[in-house]
């Protein structure tokens, strides 16, 4: 699940609500209900797929034990998980990972996904694409770390030398 959400940088409301008739992992992309009702479809990487497919294989059919649902990431209790179950999830295992779950929200993921793809030169139409946003100034807020990073580079690379 984790995996999946950085990977696509979804909102946590569009990751629990994924069906399985919203994936294919033959074509590697995930198709997302998205805020306005607005379709997209977000391409899921390698390394999601991977994890996906591990998924469904083993970590699914033991969750669903027998239980038939439609739900992707279903709860224990074999129902669509609630945006606050999954909140406390990543709570649950920032702290077994050591990690300072107050630092760690799934939005913070969200917001790392972009930063990612900014900061490796993804075009800005892109990225807002990517994360369903429909006016391109609310993406352009996730520019502000990829410009810090430019600006620390130049001034690194700029200090000590004449232009």
């Amino acid at each position: 699940m984790l995996e999946v959400l950085y990977a696509t940088g979804l909102r946590v409301s569009e990751l629990v609500g994924l069906t399985m008739s919203d994936i294919s992992l033959r074509q590697g992309v995930v198709r997302v209900i998205g805020k306005g009702n607005k379709e997209r479809l977000v391409p899921l990487g390698e390394e999601a797929v991977y994890w996906l497919e591990t998924y469904l294989e083993h970590g699914r059919p033991w969750l669903l034990n027998g239980v038939s649902i439609d739900v992707l990431f279903p709860s224990q209790r074999a129902q669509q998980m609630t945006r606050q179950t999954f909140w406390h999830r990543i709570k649950h295992y920032a702290v077994l990972a050591g990690i300072d779950s107050e630092k760690l929200s799934p939005h913070v993921l969200r917001h790392a996904f972009a930063t990612h793809l900014l900061n490796h030169g993804a075009d800005l139409r892109v990225v807002q694409m990517l994360l369903g946003h429909s006016d391109l100034s609310t993406t352009q807020i996730y520019t502000h770390v990829a410009t810090e990073r430019c600006v620390n580079f130049i001034n690194s690379t700029i200090r000590g030398h004449e232009c």
